[in-house]
């Protein structure tokens, strides 16, 4: 793999097909919903600048939709369908946005437990979702600006959820204050659904319909009048070349340390799908990197950045299955055994990212053909995969899950030498896990923010999705104390919430890491 061959386009196009599978839609509804705002934008005459804009807005705009899934999932059942039923309301009134919730709120969940989710949603429930939106942005925000991106770009992107009757988040602007690329962005995207499901005459519909409400007359205007040519050769073309052609920077490509550290940036997003995996792709990938330089593997960096991409393919599936604390069904398991084929689908659209894939992809097979996505066996198992394999089994035992707490070093190092004793994992690639993952304790560190040892605590098990008094029996304090050091860290991160903090803790490392009684670390 050229690493300076990357484009920055091609990351974020292959961020907006992750992004697609986190609002429940098909892959490409993100870059067709850019080609749409591009043409729209070249029809209302709009400069080379605002056209730059609305590129960048339109590939990054939804990405962090997926931040509070848990919250969603919680409250909503499917996640992933809740955020797909979004686009067919116009909330152009509290009566709208009450029958939205009411209609989804236990979906899929028995009356008696509907019921006692109401209860509890008029409390909890109601601030979560109030807050929804602006959570939102605020991550998209800040991957915009970790990609760095323009500011008119992070302007756009805060105006996702603005709408034209001032009804929208985060600060209700409303008429001609909102910034046209985020008018073009907020049209195309919802034309986009309603082409997609029934033509050219539905997405005029709509259109027409939310005229004045949610979307700017003038533009609507205009895109009713074009609306055929728009959507032109759209279903025949190869979306992914021509957006990524469409790039208005002239070198866009990445620099070695920038890809890295847009890579991080995704696999930050990537993890915080769900409050158990915070911290995760990162912890593999540099397990697995370390592994790899144990073994003298002929590059080393590749294999850690198939270990920050691996688990792209985590936000195709719901947070009603990721964070289901009782037995999975069958239909649920194979959703599961899908998302490393949805991570490699992903990467595969871009050439430069292609050898990513064809490791990520391989996490979860097994030497004897137990694994999946493909059921692989042998020598079908390169042994960067192989490798991957080793270090996502080591550190996904040392995490909790929903239906189990996690284990010692020391327990899961067992765990992955019964693996290979029983022939599903690699030998050599155990031992080098294993060596890497070794004794790394015994320095004494200083806390982002300013944090204390014990609001680091507190803030991994806050980003776990516990509740104040679950903290509170957690750590053997009060659930007051557990609620100032919640309000503490809140302080001195900047942020307003679980979904904001674990943000925070991904970026800064703080979910793999444990604060021993000393303040020292370990692994």
């Amino acid at each position: 793999m050229d690493r300076t061959r990357v484009r920055l386009a091609e990351l974020l196009a292959v961020l907006s097909l992750a992004s697609d599978l986190g609002m429940g839609q098909p892959m490409d509804h993100v870059l067709r919903q850019c080609l749409i705002a591009l043409r729209l934008a070249r029809r209302l005459g709009l400069s080379e600048a605002d056209r730059e804009v609305v590129y960048y807005t339109g590939l990054i705009a939804w990405v962090g939709c997926h931040i509070d899934a848990y919250e969603q999932a919680k409250w909503f059942g499917d996640d992933l369908a809740f955020k797909t039923d979004y686009r067919g309301t116009d909330f152009a009134d509290g009566t709208a946005e009450r029958m939205f919730i009411l209609r989804h709120l236990g979906a899929g969940r028995p009356a008696a437990e509907r019921i006692r989710l109401g209860f509890g949603f008029l409390g909890e429930g109601y601030r979560a979702a109030q807050t929804m939106l602006d959570n939102h942005w605020h991550a998209s925000d800040r991957l915009a600006q970790r990609l760095g991106l323009d500011q008119r770009v992070r302007d756009g992107v805060e105006q996702t959820f603005e709408r034209w009757d001032g009804r929208g988040a985060p600060k209700g602007v409303r008429g001609e204050a909102l910034s046209m690329p985020a008018r073009l962005v907020n049209l195309a995207d919802v034309v986009e659904v309603f082409h997609r499901a029934a033509g050219v005459e539905a997405a005029i519909e709509v259109a027409r319909a939310r005229s004045g409400t949610q979307f700017d007359p003038a533009v609507v205007d205009v895109f009713v009048a074009e609306a055929e040519s728009i959507f032109d050769d759209l279903d025949r073309a190869d979306n992914w070349e021509t957006v990524v052609a469409a790039e208005p920077v002239l070198d866009g490509r990445l620099t070695e340390a920038e890809l890295d550290s847009a890579l991080e940036a995704i696999a930050d997003f990537a993890d915080i799908k769900s409050p158990y995996t915070i911290g995760h792709s990162r912890a593999v990938a540099d397990l697995a990197g370390a592994a790899a330089e144990v073994l003298d593997l002929p590059n080393p960096a590749l294999v850690r950045r198939a270990g920050l991409v691996h688990d792209l393919g985590r936000l195709g599936v719901s947070n009603a299955i990721w964070d289901k604390h009782s037995a999975l069904s069958h239909v649920e398991v194979e959703r599961i055994r899908l998302h490393p084929y949805l991570t490699e689908r992903m990467l595969v659209r871009s050439p430069a990212l292609a050898p990513l894939a064809a490791i990520a992809v391989q996490h979860h097979e097994r030497l004897d053909g137990s694994g999946y996505p493909r059921g692989l066996s042998g020598a079908a198992i390169g042994m960067a995969g192989r490798v991957l394999a080793a270090a996502d089994f080591y550190r996904s035992r040392t995490e909790p899950r929903p239906h189990r707490a996690a284990v010692s070093a020391a327990e899961a190092a067992a765990l992955l030498r019964g693996e290979v004793r029983d022939g599903r994992l690699d030998g050599d690639a155990v031992a080098a896990v294993l060596r890497a993952a070794g004794h790394r304790g015994g320095r004494r560190r200083t806390w982002p923010a300013g944090l204390s040892d014990r609001e680091v605590e507190v803030l991994r098990l806050l980003a776990r999705g516990m509740s104040n008094r679950e903290i509170a029996e957690a750590l053997v304090i009060s659930r007051r104390t557990a609620g100032h050091h919640v309000e503490h860290i809140y302080a001195k991160t900047g942020t307003a919430n679980r979904a904001l903090a674990s943000l925070f803790a991904a970026e800064h490392g703080l979910i793999g890491e444990t604060v021993t009684a000393s303040g020292d670390l370990s692994s």
